[in-house]
């Protein structure tokens, strides 16, 4: 029988059901004790339940932590509503399976909240290790919550006991009996985790089995003992009528990318390096060879950067996948593509740096790379994806926009929201805009390598081994309209300046900046990327308590909106807010210096909280 800490933020009775418009949920323990695999089969149901979602995946950059140990810890923090932008701040139930994840975690718990813990794993030298010099269930560390101290690794192995198997395979299917714990709580069908397990082990039937039984020994303990006071009652999302799934960012970009194929005719390429957060996109695309997707895995970033300049080329629409420090290394070949003046898109999954930096964690760390990291004037253009849904959009229209104004292009997202997850609607490939790459017809009489649209300033795309196209190719310098090799200096300069001109023209095809809230206000808050959800989260809030406070998320970086400049002049003071020291901010002071801007930076490893953005924002909003 459990011990249940009863106190005064918590009044309700037994089995109360509660309906909360959004919860939040995490789940910690040692990196091998399957949270991430809990964490996304616990959002999976979410979203079959028809709640909106959003999560958060943490874990070290050790493929092993130390056990028993705070540094050792992974958690997976899941955040369910009728409409949900985050992952949320402090979660109502924390899920913790081992004294280290419990003193990791506790500062993200909820006062009054709910704190399941496994009994069995507060031996003394657990507790050791973890960094208390006492035990936290016997002492008042956990004053305050609502503690359901279960032994679950006793009970998943008693419930297994008839299966035989040995004691380590037992013992691992205790992640799934906390979770059966959980569909109790939300009132949940168990099938939808059978069909999982059906399908996630169906050449490994022993595991269905164990897991099956898990779950259910859960779910049971929950209600036979009455162990958990409350269970929740989350009402659907509100969504438009189409087909949903639960996606990450990694999965969602890859598929944008998949579509962009498909609706322009050019076959999908993607030269790779495996790089921590940005692999995922590799796997994904690998997938789809029937769809026409070639993929390479590149013994080195420049290779991977490389090969996709080649197939590029030949008249493939390609890409490269990387994170900050494979970025470093593409460089010289990113001016290739700048230089050749052929379509590219460059996929970085911002993480922690410097250096190897925090491979696990993540940052908007990579802006200034992306803008001017090269030599020489070398213009990109960029986009930055704002949710792991959007990442579709995002990839989808990067692809459109590289292709058709033949410009090598990075598409910035980052660990949070590639690995992170929400619902998304699942489009049609039909529904989507045209992609109307400039290719050049064989024999054109009128052809020239770099001769130009006046308006657009793009060249045609000659394909290789097209009759009476003809051209060199390479790094050096070229002449206009013949592409010959040219050192002249005036001629340097104009083409300098071309190419420049051609990316900054991308802006005519973008919509204007967009604003949530009123159009003139005291406080404009500045987000960009993966900050969104937050950051939204918080301006809602704070408009519904009537502050004067708007929200601008900027989506595209270079060119920036052609209403930029006029929309910050419509307010008193301006706020920008990204997980940096000041990348995007001083952007913003290079490109419009007759504004002042206020910042606020967060260089942890973690999201933004929407309690400290709303903390900076009224401060701001109360000073004279």
């Amino acid at each position: 029988m459990p011990e249940i800490i009863y106190n005064k933020f918590m009044t309700q009775k037994k089995n109360k059901v509660v309906t909360k418009e959004d919860v939040v949920v995490k789940f910690v323990g040692d990196s091998g004790d399957g949270m991430q695999l809990t964490g996304n089969l616990f959002s999976d149901t979410a979203a079959l339940e028809g709640n909106d979602l959003a999560n958060f995946p943490d874990y070290p950059a050790e493929i092993r932590g130390p056990h028993n140990t705070v540094a050792g810890v992974s958690g997976f923090q899941v955040h369910i509503g009728k409409r949900v932008y985050s992952s949320g701040d402090l979660c109502d139930v924390l899920v913790a399976m081992n004294p280290a994840s419990l003193k990791a975690n506790l500062k993200w718990a909820k006062k009054g909240g709910t704190i399941i813990t496994d009994l069995d794993a507060y031996d003394e030298k657990a507790v050791e290790k973890s960094g208390y010099s006492s035990n936290p269930l016997e002492d008042n560390t956990l004053q305050g919550y609502n503690v359901i101290k279960a032994p679950i690794t006793t009970l998943t192995k008693d419930a297994l006991k008839h299966l035989n198997l040995d004691p380590k395979t037992a013992e691992k299917s205790r992640n799934m009996f906390a979770l059966g714990m959980m569909y109790f709580m939300f009132n949940w069908k168990q099938e939808i985790a059978f069909d999982f397990f059906a399908k996630k082990f169906k050449k490994k039937p022993e595991l269905i089995e164990s897991n099956k039984i898990a779950l259910q020994a859960g779910f049971n303990y929950a209600e036979t003992v009455e162990a958990i006071s409350v269970t929740y009652n989350v009402p659907a999302a509100t969504l438009e009528k189409g087909r949903y799934r639960n996606i990450s960012g990694n999965v969602a970009t890859a598929w944008g990318f998949l579509a962009a194929s498909e609706r322009s005719g050019r076959p999908l390429f993607l030269g790779s390096y495996p790089i921590t957060p940005a692999t995922e996109i590799l796997m994904e695309l690998a997938k789809y060879k029937s769809l026409g997707a070639k993929v390479f895995q590149a013994e080195d970033e420049i290779a991977g950067i490389c090969s996709a300049i080649g197939a590029s080329f030949a008249g493939s629409m390609a890409l490269t996948t990387t994170s900050g420090p494979g970025l470093s290394l593409k460089s010289e070949a990113i001016g290739l593509a700048v230089m050749t003046e052929l379509p590219l898109v460059i996929v970085d999954v911002q993480r922690g740096g410097p250096s190897t930096g925090l491979p696990t964690k993540s940052e908007q760390s990579d802006l200034m790379q992306a803008l001017f990291g090269r030599n020489g004037e070398c213009p990109v253009l960029i986009i930055a994806a704002s949710s792991p849904s959007d990442c579709f959009m995002s990839a989808y229209e990067i692809a459109k926009l590289s292709m058709e104004h033949m410009t090598p292009a990075i598409l910035l997202t980052d660990g949070y929201i590639g690995q992170g997850s929400e619902l998304f609607k699942i489009p049609k490939v039909a529904d989507l805009a045209e992609i109307k790459p400039p290719i050049a017809e064989p024999n054109d009489p009128d052809y020239k390598p770099f001769k130009r649209n006046p308006k657009t300033l793009v060249r045609k795309w000659a394909l290789p081994g097209t009759e009476g196209l003809r051209h060199r190719v390479g790094g050096l310098e070229k002449e206009n309209i013949t592409g010959n090799v040219s050192m002249n200096a005036e001629n340097h300069q104009l083409m300098t300046e071309l190419r420049y001109n051609k990316v900054m023209k991308i802006a005519d095809h973008l919509p204007e900046q967009q604003i949530f809230g009123a159009a003139e206000n005291d406080l404009l808050v500045v987000s960009w990327g993966g900050t969104f959800g937050a950051v939204h989260t918080a301006v809602e809030e704070m408009i519904n308590e009537g502050k004067p406070v708007s929200h601008a998320h900027f989506k595209y970086i270079m060119p920036l909106p052609k209403n930029t400049e006029s929309l910050l002049g419509k307010y008193k003071k301006i706020i920008v807010c990204e997980l940096n020291a000041g990348q995007f901010v001083n952007y913003l002071r290079m490109n419009f210096p007759q504004y002042k801007y206020r910042q606020y930076n967060k260089i942890q490893g973690l999201p933004f909280n929407v309690s400290e953005l709303k903390d900076a924002f009224n401060k701001i909003i109360k000073e004279k």
